[in-house]
């Protein structure tokens, strides 16, 4: 098991809050940058697990983000160790700051940063950031300081990023050169937490999933997915299965399915699921900005990596 882990600690997780955490046979690890498929995994995995897709509860219960700074640790712990289905727990934090265990599945997924950064934007949008500094306030204050952090603006719960146009916006995030260990929303960011499962990728308990794969054919990658977790799904069940994960049913049931942890942090859970599509970035970026965006990616990712971030389906 990991004996050091690297610490990270943004404005909204903190990866010391898996200190000490005690891991059972079976436990299952979503880890991926924000915008590449976290929820729809978790959906996934409640679907392999559960057999059904009428869940036992919300999904953001049955698999809690277990450093995000809204809810006391001791209290998301209590609700892990009450559990009695396999466990399948949502971290953004790169590999290096989450202990490594044999008996556990690591799961990242990766995606086009173009579209992450796109999928980022309306996401932004979408929160409600005074709730959030408010909650974290409280979960770590009884008597909490409900001001704006430092340097930003706010307008009606967004700040100054939310302000911003698409193609602003996209270019601030690539060229963002925050450390990830303080700030793991940027290209840079995304980079460093997909190379931390990429090294890793030929181990037994790591498994690398694909937006696009996922996208081109879900139910291979449920069936590929499920034959790496040891899940027998009868037949006659996988049909009803594959089209709960489907991009439509889960924005139906948007309500039970968002991550926003009940709290109320999210400004609208359908909006959540934006459109499941790739490519909208075209529209924003000029020909120089292409050209910008692969020469920050070449001086970040190594072309394999880079490779698999950007493939398509028939590119395998």
């Amino acid at each position: 098991m990991t004996t050091h882990l690297a610490r990270y600690l943004t404005p909204m997780e903190d990866s010391s809050r898996w200190d000490g955490f005690q891991f059972r046979p079976g436990d299952i690890v979503i880890n991926s940058p924000a915008k590449c498929g976290t929820t729809w995994t978790q959906m996934i995995c409640a679907l392999l697990i559960f057999q059904t897709p009428r869940l036992p509860g919300p999904l953001s219960s049955l698999s809690p983000w277990i450093d995000m700074l809204v809810r006391p640790k001791e209290e998301v712990w209590e609700r892990l160790a009450a559990q009695r289905h396999r466990r399948f727990i949502k971290t953004h934090i790169p590999l290096d700051g989450i202990p490594t265990d044999p008996r556990v599945t690591y799961i990242t997924v990766g995606r086009d940063p173009r579209d992450v950064a796109i999928s980022l934007r309306s996401h932004g949008k979408n929160l409600k950031r005074d709730v959030i500094r408010r909650l974290i306030h409280q979960a770590a204050n009884p008597n909490p300081d409900h001001g704006a952090g430092a340097g930003e603006v706010q307008v009606d719960g967004h700040d100054d990023r939310d302000l911003l146009d698409e193609r602003s916006y996209l270019l601030r995030w690539v060229d963002n050169d925050d450390s990830p260990f303080v700030n793991l929303d940027s290209l840079r960011a995304l980079i460093w937490t997909q190379s931390r499962a990429w090294v890793r990728r030929t181990e037994p308990n790591v498994i690398l999933l694909h937006y696009a794969d996922l996208s081109a054919d879900l139910a291979g990658e449920m069936r590929r997915l499920a034959g790496r977790l040891d899940i027998h799904i009868d037949e006659n069940t996988w049909p009803e299965l594959v089209e709960a994960a489907t991009f439509q049913q889960m924005r139906n049931r948007a309500d039970e399915l968002a991550p926003d942890e009940q709290l109320g942090y999210i400004r609208d859970r359908e909006r959540f699921f934006r459109s499941g599509t790739s490519g909208q970035w075209q529209q924003f970026l000029t020909p120089e900005d292409r050209s910008h965006y692969d020469h920050r990616m070449a001086e970040l990712a190594e072309p394999d990596l880079l490779e698999w971030l950007h493939h398509r389906p028939a590119d395998r």
